[in-house]
């Protein structure tokens, strides 16, 4: 069975007065693919930051390697975890591959200088995420999807055995998604554990092996993507209504059809056009 590696144990998190997470359970082991779903709001960035130790739960524990997430400093977590957030805001106008590089700093000596290694293993993560002519440019002149998959490359280069991804393809077009999220496969069967939040129902279920389905602060359900990916857990988590198909291979494909409320949607009142 594979290792445990990271594990949330009734967890609870109030955030301006709003209770987010009421009670969470959730692992994730070593080699596999947790994908977490849910409405906006629904708690899914506040796990990931409570998870980084961003964030601390208002109750519940959360342990890394058995071990609970505050026994750990700052640069034994950044060894071990590693979080692309859905937007990074880099103020300066950085290389790309600078920016890459800066994925390597928790492996650097005390004087923070780069080996020839780390230098390489940047190269290679910009080379695997097809990014290896946006190295010299500045990361100002990017293009959001761009800049993404800097950011992607900079926590591939982390090399830590937890990659947490928070809207990995929010940006990116089909062909880098599908690129990307075969990149994580990749990576999590060579035994890295991924957990990665996505809005995409699609993706999700075709590249992770198991979903986990936030509702009103808890799991409303964790499992396989065919036994989470279900007409009443749709309607329970999203408010919508939804027939669920079956692909030759069995994974899941959610078609929305409406408002699991029975609402039609307004027309809004717009102004007329001008002449």
């Amino acid at each position: 069975m594979s290792e445990l590696v990271l594990g949330f144990e009734a967890v609870r998190l109030q955030l301006g007065g709003r209770s987010v997470l009421q009670g969470v359970d959730l692992v994730l082991f070593a080699g596999e693919i947790l994908g977490l779903l849910g409405a906006n709001g629904a708690g899914k960035t506040s796990l990931l930051r409570i998870a980084t130790g961003v964030l601390a739960p208002d109750d519940g524990a959360v342990r890394l390697f058995g071990r609970p997430v505050g026994e750990f400093s700052r640069a034994e977590l950044a060894r071990r975890i590693a979080l692309v957030p859905q937007r990074s805001e880099v103020p300066f106008p950085y290389p790309a591959a600078e920016i890459v590089r800066m994925g390597r700093a928790p492996h650097l000596g005390l004087l923070g200088f780069e080996s020839r290694e780390d230098v390489a293993i940047a190269e290679r993560a910009m080379e695997e995420v097809g990014i290896r002519e946006l190295a010299g440019r500045s990361i100002l002149e990017l293009s959001g999807g761009e800049q993404q998959l800097v950011a992607i490359a900079r926590g591939l280069v982390q090399a830590t055995p937890i990659l947490l991804l928070d809207e990995p393809t929010a940006f990116l077009d089909l062909r880098h998604r599908v690129h990307v999220l075969r990149l994580v496969r990749g990576l999590a069967r060579a035994g890295r554990a991924v957990l990665v939040v996505s809005h995409d129902l699609g993706l999700a279920a075709r590249f992770c092996d198991r979903l986990a389905l936030l509702s009103g602060g808890h799991v409303l359900a964790a499992g396989s993507p065919a036994e989470v990916l279900t007409p009443s857990h749709l309607a329970a988590a999203f408010g919508i209504e939804a027939t669920v198909l079956r692909a030759p291979d069995g994974t899941p494909i959610v078609l929305p059809e409406g408002d699991a409320r029975g609402r039609e949607p307004r027309t809004p009142e717009l102004a007329p056009p001008q002449r």
